[in-house]
């Protein structure tokens, strides 16, 4: 089996190879049932630390796959299996990939309604191979969310990329997971702006050398206090480390 799953502070994360990624993507799609992927921060581990619903979803979601390198540094620190970390944009590039090499489908939910038509040109463009089945824009009226799941499940698109403005954000597919028959979700909020082109990606090197933080709080200065979360996170860490030194 290609997956490892471990628990990083009781929260789970999957270890896989880079190289195994195409062949576990389309054994997800041949599995029936509403599948997922996320993408895991560190604040989204500190969150389902608190959220019971969101650690439900990441222990039911069919990979877990770690994108900050605190988390790689956390698992190396309590001496667990060293986790992959992942880039989102390099990733859903290569799902895409793959989906359009087998003439995979494909449903677009998320963003604002220009740059939800912009993304999906582009990706038509990009990916000649994909059969797009729909588009729904994330900020929605509540009393139009049957038609959306109705018309999501009937397309039964083989892939469904969530981008930004869908409020549940990953838990927008597992809250609902009962009403589609064989879709794999992923949720990423920039994706469908970066597509459309009116958002940058994170350059690779940037990436590569964990320094995306930065970047976002050039955007954002208020995030600088997301170092108080970050605090507690290294807190926890030596605080599981020093309980599992007794325990030996």
């Amino acid at each position: 089996m290609a997956i490892k799953r471990i628990e990083l502070l009781n929260v789970p994360i999957d270890i896989l190879p880079p190289e195994k990624l195409a062949d576990e993507l389309l054994a997800l799609l041949e599995r029936p049932g509403t599948k997922q992927i996320v993408f895991l921060t560190i604040w989204d581990l500190l969150k389902a630390r608190r959220n019971i619903k969101f650690r439900e979803c990441l222990l039911n979601a069919e990979l877990v796959l770690p994108v900050s390198t605190s988390i790689i540094k956390g698992a190396n620190f309590l001496r667990l299996d060293t986790p992959v970390r992942y880039n989102p944009f390099s990733t859903i590039i290569s799902c895409l990939s793959i989906l359009d090499s087998h003439y995979k489908s494909l449903y677009l939910f998320g963003g604002r309604k220009r740059a939800l038509a912009k993304a999906e040109k582009n990706v038509r463009t990009t990916f000649r191979n994909i059969r797009l089945v729909g588009r729904y824009v994330g900020h929605y009226p509540k009393d139009v969310e049957k038609d959306i799941i109705s018309a999501m499940y009937k397309a039964t698109p083989s892939f469904v990329l969530v981008g930004d403005s869908v409020s549940e954000k990953d838990l927008w597919a597992f809250n609902r997971r009962n009403n589609f028959s064989s879709s794999l979700f992923l949720y990423n909020k920039d994706i469908i702006n970066i597509f459309a082109k009116r958002t940058k990606r994170i350059s690779p090197v940037t990436f590569d050398r964990g320094l995306e933080f930065w970047v976002e709080v050039l955007h954002n200065p208020l995030k600088i206090f997301l170092f108080l979360p970050y605090i507690w996170y290294n807190l926890l860490l030596l605080s599981c480390r020093l309980s599992k030194a007794e325990q030996t």
